[in-house]
């Protein structure tokens, strides 16, 4: 298996002859709106381009994960850094089956995007000649979770292939820790941009709780959601300090927009960018 890390949250898991897609943010730097103006610094999103090779793997594509892309059906409240204009035109013009939650399908079908798989949570469905179940995911703590898209994250397991949960956007909550317990991934995918709006709390895990992610992750962690969006302050370079105060340095790979992680069931080598 190999990870190709694009850009924030989305990614290219590549199995054998597989390549799958996760929560496509296509835009180029400053086409989206801004998601803070007064708690961060104010600026358009995404905040960094894509990568050169990008486009290279994007033409390889075959299959598309999204972990959450709509609340209620209001566009105002779609999360384009998971889903933007162009993602949803890359998926529809290509014609690439998409995964995801089946609160999220009628949307997706509006926009004429194909949906291959409706999934319900805890509910395990066959996937590409393995399986695939969908973890709840709290897209933040107190009153603000319940103006955002409370999406899914996923456990994937794939024929010969290490097993991987991809957290999605969401804090720290007992599922997470189920999941974590219960499946025993071989990889785990982690939000770590510690995002926040201008009012409210953390919508997506604080430090404490990245760390304490890290420490029940009973194996490798690859930490995503970072330096691309400008509500999400935290940084790759932080990120490894704190991580070496707890020294979890060497459980976690932080990748760089563009990079490749090869992963054996007892190896993750860097390649690329």
């Amino acid at each position: 298996m190999i990870i190709h890390h694009l850009r924030n949250a989305t990614f290219i898991i590549e199995s054998k002859n597989r390549f799958i897609l996760i929560d496509p943010m296509l835009s180029n730097k400053g086409e989206l709106p801004a998601f803070s103006y007064f708690k961060h610094k104010m600026q358009k999103n995404p905040i960094v381009d894509l990568h050169d090779n990008s486009n290279d793997l994007l033409k390889k594509v075959t299959h598309c994960l999204i972990t959450h892309s709509q609340k209620w059906g209001f566009e105002p409240l779609t999360h384009l850094d998971h889903l933007d204009q162009k993602g949803r035109d890359f998926l529809k013009n290509n014609k690439i089956p998409v995964t995801t939650l089946k609160s999220d399908c009628a949307y997706l079908k509006k926009h004429e995007i194909i949906i291959d798989s409706e999934l319900e949570y805890w509910k395990e469905q066959n996937y590409l000649d393995g399986n695939i179940i969908a973890i709840p995911a709290k897209h933040g703590h107190g009153f603000w979770h319940n103006f955002m898209a409370n999406g899914a994250g996923f456990v994937l397991s794939l024929p010969d292939e290490p097993s991987i949960y991809i957290s999605g956007d969401t804090v720290l909550t007992d599922e997470v820790k189920k999941a974590l317990n219960d499946f025993n991934p071989d990889i785990t995918v982690v939000a770590s941009g510690n995002a926040s709006m201008d009012v409210g709390g953390d919508i997506l895990m604080s430090m404490d709780e990245i760390v304490e992610f890290i420490k029940l992750s009973p194996n490798q962690v690859i930490a995503n959601h970072l330096e691309a969006l400008n509500h999400c302050p935290l940084t790759r370079e932080t990120l490894k300090n704190e991580l070496e105060k707890y020294n979890l340095l060497d459980k976690v790979f932080i990748p760089n927009d563009g990079e490749s992680i090869t992963i054996d069931n007892e190896l993750m080598e860097k390649k690329g960018a």
